[in-house]
């Protein structure tokens, strides 16, 4: 099979001149220029597609990016309603600190400007500006610095609760609770705390315990813990007596012991035994003389009887404690 012989484009132009055709001859630099035209045309061309391309239509790239960012949108609100309840739970638990933990063991709540407090300086978030959700993650991060800051002082507040909690243990373990000798072993009821006439100087005077008659030798018991501050017979009409520090501005003081059962510096606890019933010093018959201090003031010992006592028995005592009756020191 023969090929097809070659066909060479030549072109042709007619000179009017010589009134021939003639070969066309093309330039170096005509050929140059129609190529760069092309090229430019092409280019123009290519570049309004892309321009197209990128404005109105998503690469597989940009579509994966904007799911992500839909995802993360929805993640961040999530986030926000969660912390919103968090900030909820966490005003119940200011509140009960504030009105209920606190109140119970006497402390001061703590001031709302300091729970509430904001964070100083403008430019705290102005790393997270400039972004199309800027607004959603400012609003959430300030509110997670918040949560984090009052959860931190309410921890904080727990913190003093539980040191408040074992400081009541220790003050109410402290604090004068029970008869210095046991009621079974009372001869009548004591008689109480104000004035009376003296029965040795026959004197108006005022009583500024209680005296709880009992046969010699009846043992006396701590009423408190604490720590023996004195145990002697050198007070002028206390006889052999003891005074117990139970710190908090508490103290106690027996007196007319026949036999002191303590020494000085001794740690005490409530309902150990710290000597016996006698009638020494100014006394006239057996009894223990008892007193409870408050920051040196003498208060009336009625009023620290509660874990000895039914409130039948209690409120019998009181009344019959403010009623005149014969003292025996």
């Amino acid at each position: 099979m023969k090929s097809k012989p070659k066909i060479l484009k030549v072109k042709f132009y007619y000179n009017t001149k010589s009134l021939k055709y003639e070969k066309v001859h093309i330039k170096l630099w005509d050929r140059l220029k129609r190529v760069l035209s092309v090229l430019a045309s092409g280019l123009v061309f290519a570049t309004i597609i892309i321009y197209i391309a990128y404005t109105y239509f998503d690469s597989p790239k940009e579509k994966q990016l904007k799911r992500e960012i839909e995802q993360l949108n929805y993640q961040y609100e999530l986030m926000t309603g969660k912390l919103i309840q968090m900030d909820k739970v966490l005003s119940d638990l200011q509140d009960r600190d504030d009105n209920i933990y606190r109140v119970v063991f006497e402390a001061e709540p703590i001031a709302s400007n300091i729970r509430k407090a904001g964070f100083g300086g403008v430019d705290r978030y102005k790393e997270l500006e400039g972004y199309d959700n800027s607004k959603l993650i400012i609003e959430t991060t300030k509110k997670l610095d918040q949560i984090s800051k009052q959860l931190y002082i309410q921890s904080k507040s727990f913190d003093d609760v539980i040191k408040m909690v074992k400081n009541k243990a220790v003050l109410l373990a402290s604090i004068p609770a029970i008869m210095p000798i046991s009621n079974k072993n009372l001869r009548h009821q004591p008689s109480g705390f104000g004035w009376r006439t003296h029965p040795i100087y026959k004197t108006s005077e005022f009583h500024p315990g209680m005296d709880f008659a009992a046969p010699t030798g009846t043992p006396i018991y701590a009423t408190g813990d604490g720590v023996i501050q004195r145990a002697d017979a050198a007070a002028q009409g206390y006889g052999n007596h003891v005074v117990i520090n139970h710190g908090y501005g508490y103290e106690t003081l027996y007196g007319h012991m026949s036999r002191i059962a303590c020494k000085v510096g001794q740690k005490i606890k409530r309902g150990q035994l710290i000597g016996y019933v006698g009638s020494t010093g100014l006394s006239t018959a057996p009894h223990v003389h008892y007193e409870v201090m408050k920051n040196s003031g003498k208060l009336n010992p009625v009023n620290f009887y509660y874990n000895d006592l039914s409130p039948e028995q209690y409120k019998a005592m009181i009344e019959l404690s403010s009623k005149s009756q014969p003292a025996f020191d």
